[in-house]
């Protein structure tokens, strides 16, 4: 049974993302698992982490300079074609990396210290320049200090909790942090199912705000959201590659968190802005599929 199981593991993710496209109408009932999920698989990732390794390291610094860099290019030389566009193509930039990056990370075997710690600054940053930068671009009522604590909110938990779960885990109980640690499979399963409600959720937004008279810009979003997805990947890589991690540069700048870039698209944009974050989500988990694929081959 388990030989046959593991016949099936090749094509678990590619199966869960045409379930969750085919399954959307449903995905109201399971969408309130994702955080569960995601906690659980970050639980899981962080009693494998060595927590005297988390320290900014030049690394860090460098990826996120070329991330903001690259979010400011990519707003100002689309604002004079379509400010529409340009938001919507800036907010896949600009957003921080997903809290499940180190997840797809360490699948990949790329370093788990390195990644969280770029994704606690990634995000910390965001949550101090995003409220200013995007009342700049944006029309918005919330003030800079109810933006913040929104952004914090969305972001901090999932961030943070899993992270001090592991180490009161593994200073408690080290008898069960240690079967944890070596139970690290799990984490691809609970993503395949997280993959399942991600791509459903993925494709009932984009259905439920279609809208007939804006077509041609959606279009141009998804194509915006495509392109950025398979830059940020592609120049995430080569900056790690000089750091000699170029997994986990390429997850820190290209895997986002979509959830909150679709809130901010909704709160601060145009609402047929969020059409770019919400296909970054399908193009992003397409490209880790196919990693964790190649990679488990």
């Amino acid at each position: 049974m388990t030989a046959k199981f593991q016949r099936l593991k090749p094509f678990m993710l590619p199966l869960a993302m045409a379930g969750g496209a085919l399954f959307y109408p449903w995905m109201g009932y399971v969408q309130f698992l994702s955080p569960y999920l995601i906690f659980g698989m970050l639980f899981i990732t962080y009693c494998r982490l060595d927590f005297r390794h988390i320290r900014l390291e030049r690394f860090q610094w460098v990826l996120l300079a070329v991330q903001m860099t690259a979010a400011a290019a990519a707003y100002l030389s689309l604002a004079w074609l379509d400010h529409t566009l340009a938001e919507g193509v800036f907010i896949c930039v600009f957003i921080p990396t997903a809290t499940a990056a180190p997840v797809i990370c360490q699948m990949l075997g790329g370093s788990l210290p390195k990644l969280a710690t770029y994704s606690l600054l990634c995000n910390v940053t965001v949550a101090l320049t995003g409220p200013v930068v995007l009342a700049a671009i944006g029309d918005t009522q919330y003030t800079f200090f109810e933006s913040f604590l929104k952004i914090m909110k969305m972001v901090m938990p999932l961030l943070l909790g899993p992270l001090l779960a592991a180490w009161l885990l593994m200073k408690g109980f080290p008898k069960l942090h240690a079967k944890v640690r070596d139970h690290q499979s799990v984490s691809f399963y609970m993503w395949a199912i997280s993959l399942f409600i991600i791509v459903g959720g993925c494709v009932s937004f984009i259905i439920k705000n279609f809208d007939i008279n804006n077509v041609a810009t959606m279009g141009w979003l998804a194509l915006g959201s495509l392109a950025v997805c398979l830059f940020q990947f592609k120049i995430g890589r080569r900056v790690g590659r000089r750091y000699g991690d170029a997994v986990s540069g390429g997850q820190g700048m290209g895997q986002k968190n979509t959830v909150l870039a679709v809130w901010i698209a909704l709160a601060y944009m145009n609402p047929v802005a969020s059409v770019a974050p919400a296909s970054y989500i399908a193009w992003q988990n397409i490209i880790n599929s196919w990693q964790i694929m190649r990679n488990k081959g």
